[in-house]
């Protein structure tokens, strides 16, 4: 495996790609992404440490999104030929790549139920319980509280929304007494009423592990 440093708002590999490898999060945060034909970004996900976000290009030739960088990244390059040996030899790690492309799914289907479906406070309130249960599972967060280096422009290429309906959601966030929002640090200040305000149930994630915030 081939370690590389990547600079914030850097691309891993872009859409129409026919990798050779696939890309391995070992520190830093990444999206993936698309791109409309005038140019505006559609944020299909966030990844962090411990995310494969481009597995599906083991057998996908053709890179139908883009991952790019978020934040200074250390990534890992793993050839496709090493992973598919590995699936040949160890059936359990075939089973574990498996799993984490259905996941990547169900969040995927998860996003477009709350682009969909839910209004903008209840949007941004469910990607907030989110990313939190997410990085307590790979223990990048304490309680209630991590570090969320994204960008409010970021979150509204996530959810569909402006910068300035961005910032005017968390505003209201905070002054309900839900979250605490200071630089990158977030702290979840009432779990129970934010996991209501955003329809969040984490059954999608598929935690096996799973403890979940009291």
């Amino acid at each position: 495996m081939q370690v590389l440093a990547l600079k914030e708002n850097q691309d891993v590999v872009r859409e129409g790609d026919r990798p050779s490898r696939s890309c391995l999060i070992l520190s830093g945060f990444v999206c993936v992404y698309k791109i409309t034909g005038e140019g505006k970004r559609q944020i299909v996900t966030f990844n962090i440490p411990g995310d494969i976000p481009d597995l599906q290009s083991l057998h996908l030739k053709v890179l139908d999104t883009s991952v790019g960088t978020i934040t200074p990244c250390s990534v890992g390059f793993i050839p496709h030929e090493a992973l598919h040996d590995i699936c040949i030899r160890h059936p359990r790690i075939m089973s574990a790549f498996w799993r984490e492309t259905l996941i990547d799914s169900a969040i995927f289907r998860e996003w477009m139920t709350s682009m969909g479906r839910r209004e903008a406070y209840g949007r941004i309130a469910h990607l907030l319980c989110e990313m939190l249960v997410r990085m307590k599972a790979v223990g990048l967060a304490e309680d209630l509280a991590c570090n969320l280096p994204i960008t409010q422009a970021e979150f509204g290429d996530a959810l569909g929304l402006s910068t300035v309906h961005v910032n005017r959601i968390l505003q209201e966030l905070r002054a309900n007494g839900l979250i605490e929002l200071k630089g990158d640090r977030l702290n979840i200040l009432d779990w129970d009423r934010l996991k209501e305000e955003g329809g969040f149930d984490p059954t999608y994630l598929h935690l096996e592990r799973e403890r979940e915030a009291s």
